[in-house]
């Protein structure tokens, strides 16, 4: 069965997480890689692999992540992290909602497996950033998400312009905005792959980094 959808896994430096990741994507999903500056060989691993590989050479999040979405071919876009964390798996319950006009927007909730998976500092903001967006605009979430799955054209219409770390929570205030309906599904959040380091949640440094962009990004 070939599914309409396309993941789009933004990555730097993720070679070490790649092939166990792309192991699991559900039969009939593509899968589009954006090497977004990295220097482990990444995007030879995700080609091996059979994904397709996009280069993006401006830095940041949300500059992989419309580099994708820009590129891809299929109906629906599905964005989710490419450092091992998530299972592609759980992506279907996602999908169906979209496609059978349950949502606009499906998005998922990360529960971790064990409290090393997310870093308390990760864990903190998170919940007080979608407290801050469920207050600004009445959608009332339990994470920020970082898996979400709609069509590509309504996506590309939202106009998202932030490329670094603010991107998730412009999607969100754009989408309400519009007038999308939003669902969300617990996932599974487990750690990292072995040998890679996360850009956000690794060091307090990157979580400020993150928080400083997710702020700006907020109404």
């Amino acid at each position: 069965m070939v599914l309409d959808c396309e993941l789009i896994l933004p990555c730097r430096n993720e070679a070490g997480a790649l092939p166990a990741l792309l192991a699991r994507v559900p039969e009939g999903m593509s899968v589009v890689v954006v090497d977004n500056g990295s220097t482990d060989g990444t995007a030879d691993v995700a080609r091996a692999r059979g994904a397709r590989v996009v280069v993006e050479h401006r830095p940041g999040y949300g500059a992989a992540v419309q580099a994708g979405v820009n590129s891809a071919r299929a109906r629906y876009v599905a964005v989710m992290d490419g450092d091992g964390s998530l299972d592609p798996a759980q992506l279907l319950p996602l999908l169906a909602d979209v496609a059978r006009g349950r949502a606009t927007m499906a998005v998922g909730r990360r529960r971790p497996m064990t409290r090393a998976a997310m870093a308390w500092h990760a864990r903190a903001f998170n919940l007080m950033a979608a407290w801050w967006i469920g207050r600004r605009t009445g959608l009332r979430l339990h994470d920020i998400p970082s898996v979400r799955v709609t069509r590509r054209v309504d996506l590309l219409a939202l106009g998202v312009r932030d490329l670094r770390f603010g991107y998730p929570v412009e999607v969100l205030v754009r989408a309400h905005r519009a007038g999308w309906s939003v669902v969300e599904h617990d996932m599974t959040y487990g750690p990292r792959a072995e040998g890679t380091t996360s850009k956000v949640s690794g060091s307090l440094r990157g979580s400020a980094k993150a928080a400083r962009d997710l702020v700006k990004a907020l109404p």
